[in-house]
């Protein structure tokens, strides 16, 4: 599985795995009843703790991406479109909370910020 980890950022490196392998199932790079990679083989790929590849594979079965077959593996559960789009709405969410962010810290009004964001939905 290809996958790049940024080991001196501050995200934690499950998170990294995880995010991965969502916007894989989003793409549809990985798709429904895929097998993903063992822990264990994952884990010697990356050359991380195992225990790291199995946070991050519990918390994508916790958000119902994938699903563990005890003994046999864990899979990608069918597309749920409603959250992959609740998925993506967050991303959106949280890219346009650092753009207010930022616009606050240059002076601007939230109206401002409004006023722009009008303007570029119009182009």
């Amino acid at each position: 599985m290809q996958m790049i980890i940024n080991t001196s950022s501050m995200v934690p490196i499950y998170e990294q795995i995880a995010k991965e392998i969502k916007q894989q199932i989003m793409e549809g790079k990985l798709k429904e009843g895929e097998l993903l990679p063992s822990v264990r083989t994952l884990s010697k790929e990356l050359r991380i703790s195992a225990l790291t590849v199995k946070k991050a594979y519990d918390c994508l079965e916790e958000e119902g991406f994938t699903a563990t077959v005890h003994g046999k593996g864990t899979y990608v559960k069918g597309a749920n479109a409603s959250l992959i789009a609740e998925q993506r709405r967050y991303e959106i969410q949280t890219e346009l909370e650092k753009v207010v962010r930022k616009a606050e810290q240059y002076g601007l009004t939230h109206e401002e910020v409004s006023d722009l964001l009008g303007l570029i939905l119009e182009e």
